[in-house]
């Protein structure tokens, strides 16, 4: 079986701007995938590479095993959903959905029919007649998602789409997407720069960073196996610990990274590897303590569940964490 899409040796350059640097990238068939970085590290450019707005500078581009690379958009199986929605003002959310259809030459009562049956899948059953400027936000970027569904695309290219939502909308929308695609069961590529978001919902994710991918893997694997200091930093929250530090507590002399939820304040006599300091700072966040204190040099954070007897300020505090917990990081 093909991935659904893969990228071999792709370059995007924009003159002396390598905003996509030799990519590497294989999207099985179903996956939900996110790509996941800061601005700018090519994550969006690599999305316009497989809906086909963009052309590769160099490499091959295969969606199900056709090389794509010069085919123009409107001849690719993709079909996009933008963040700010671009629908069209004057349209009712009928014709919006069926536009694409309008396009390819399907009637009029066929387009409006198949566009019925996509609203009463993203939940906007009824809402035909009115117009975008009538709905919410987020009943906007379900028209959106379903302009794009409706002409039946093998991969669905999703461009920040929750970006423009409040953050209770936002998390709704999430859950809605995931359960959506596992019941159309086509390849939602997604791109983000949220990683709360990319670790959520995504089956597996690349992160990007200066226009290479700097980890690709499951959820789980990027978080608790980052492979460079810029993957543990960027991804979540993670205490950096330098060579001499992670020696000290019986790791190699190598950068390591150490979450700051697998800390725990002592017992006496815990076991294990501990960090000993003062109390710098602290902030309530409901669930728990954000605790910050230094350690030979280098500012260590825990996160301390609620209910956890805190030590003020000042006052000296050790933490304690599992052996598997300390990760090493290799790759640099």
């Amino acid at each position: 079986m093909s991935p659904a899409v893969e990228f071999r040796a792709v370059s995007r350059h924009f003159g002396p701007v390598k905003a996509v640097d030799a990519v590497d990238l294989t999207i099985a068939e179903g996956a939900f995938f996110a790509m996941l970085g800061p601005s700018g590290s090519g994550k969006t450019t690599c999305l316009r590479l497989i809906s086909g707005f963009e052309q590769p500078s160099y490499g091959q581009i295969r969606i199900f095993g056709e090389d794509v690379s010069a085919v123009p958009p409107h001849l690719r199986n993709v079909n996009t959903v933008f963040q700010d929605y671009a629908l069209f003002p004057h349209m009712n959310v009928r014709d919006n959905v069926a536009y694409g259809l309008m396009v390819k030459g399907m009637g009029r009562a066929a387009r409006h029919a198949k566009a019925e049956a996509m609203l009463d899948l993203v939940k906007l059953d009824g809402y035909g007649g009115r117009k975008p400027a009538q709905l919410s936000g987020g009943q906007r970027q379900r028209v959106a998602l379903a302009r794009a569904l409706v002409g039946e695309p093998r991969v669905l290219l999703l461009d920040e789409p929750l970006g423009a939502l409040d953050l209770k909308l936002r998390e709704a929308m999430q859950d809605e997407l995931k359960s959506l695609q596992r019941r159309l069961g086509i390849t939602f590529v997604f791109v983000t720069h949220d990683q709360g978001e990319a670790l959520s919902m995504a089956d597996s994710l690349a992160v990007f960073h200066n226009g290479k991918i700097a980890q690709i893997g499951t959820p789980s694997q990027i978080y608790t196996q980052p492979a460079t200091r810029f993957v543990a930093d960027f991804v979540g929250s993670s205490n950096l610990l330098p060579p001499a530090l992670t020696a000290s507590l019986g790791g190699p002399p190598k950068w390591s990274s150490l979450r700051p939820e697998a800390l725990h304040l002592a017992q006496s006599a815990a076991p294990g590897p501990a960090l000993t300091g003062t109390v710098q700072g602290q902030r309530y966040l409901g669930l728990g303590t954000r605790v910050t204190l230094a350690v030979q040099g280098t500012e260590i954070a825990a996160f301390l569940p609620a209910g956890t007897q805190v030590p003020p300020e000042g006052a000296p505090i050790t933490l304690t964490f599992a052996p598997a917990a300390l990760h090493v990081i290799d790759a640099e």
